[in-house]
């Protein structure tokens, strides 16, 4: 992967990462002190954020080094273990807050709104709404699972805090339940969010199919000069992927021909998929 690319992405997460303390703080802060569990919850969530994105800055870091003689493939799975940590993290904090808004059922402690507390509710969310329209489109620019992984996170914390801000009108409105119910509303958008983290982390390290085999064959079929293809495999992640399949030629090809017929069909397969990181390419005689 070109250095560059990695740079670029340490820039976008140092960056949201400012953002994501700069939201968090202020909710947390201001939750404790007005005694509203739904506001601290979501600023723990924002919170977890900031961490996520130093985790993904030390991931990136390790994913931007050179292929070695102890890692041949490269280390791009480094990114995706940093994405599988921000699973960690949101489990974390999914954990913190269902036994936080458990308590405060027990308890039936009512929090404190005023009008600071929407101010600094919605100022948070437009914070948030940059964060993630920025990073979602630095994502696909980039063809980063990693941006994307760390945007989905984000994008949580818009509709927590969307719902804790029905939640503080309806408290005002005299239903002290609800701000406890906003939290436990925050846990499931917090699950939710990582159980999509989980599912394409996991894609990547189970070594999942990442391109269609039709559109593959289709490619190799457009080459003059081969019969057929077969035993086509795909691994990797959308922008770093690995490809090996067996290609069929004339049984009188010399064998110069043949190699010369692989590297055609290699070409041509990088020209469509230049995600591809390599090509392997096993010539057999046709029938």
């Amino acid at each position: 992967m070109p250095g560059d690319r990695y740079s670029q992405i340490s820039r976008i997460l140092l960056r949201v990462f400012f953002l994501n303390i700069l939201v968090a703080l202020p909710k947390i802060a201001f939750g404790y002190a007005s005694g509203a569990v739904s506001i601290a919850s979501d600023g723990f969530h924002s919170l977890t954020d900031g961490a996520s994105n130093v985790t993904a800055l030390v991931g990136i870091r390790a994913a931007s080094r050179p292929p070695d003689s102890n890692h041949p493939y490269g280390h791009r799975k480094f990114e995706t273990l940093a994405s599988a940590a921000i699973f960690f993290f949101l489990l974390i904090v999914l954990i913190e807050v269902v036994r936080t808004a458990l308590g405060r059922f027990s308890s039936g402690e009512a929090p404190q709104v005023t009008t600071a507390s929407f101010v600094v509710m919605i100022a948070t969310l437009v914070v948030n709404l940059g964060v993630v329209a920025y990073e979602s489109s630095e994502a696909r620019r980039l063809n980063s699972e990693l941006l994307m992984a760390d945007s989905h996170h984000t994008r949580s914390d818009v509709y927590t805090s969307l719902s804790v801000i029905a939640a503080l009108i309806g408290v005002k409105l005299g239903y002290p339940l609800l701000d406890p119910a906003a939290a436990l509303l925050v846990a499931v958008f917090i699950g939710w969010s990582g159980l999509q983290i989980a599912r394409e982390t996991s894609r990547v390290l189970s070594d999942a199919t990442v391109l269609d085999e039709s559109d593959v064959r289709t490619v190799v079929m457009s080459v003059p000069g081969v019969l057929g293809c077969h035993h086509i495999r795909t691994r990797g992640s959308a922008d770093h992927a690995f490809l090996d399949l067996h290609v069929w030629a004339d049984r009188a090809m010399r064998l110069d021909d043949a190699h010369s017929l692989s590297h055609v069909v290699k070409d041509r397969l990088l020209e469509r998929y230049p995600q591809l990181a390599d090509v392997i390419i096993h010539i057999e005689p046709g029938n």
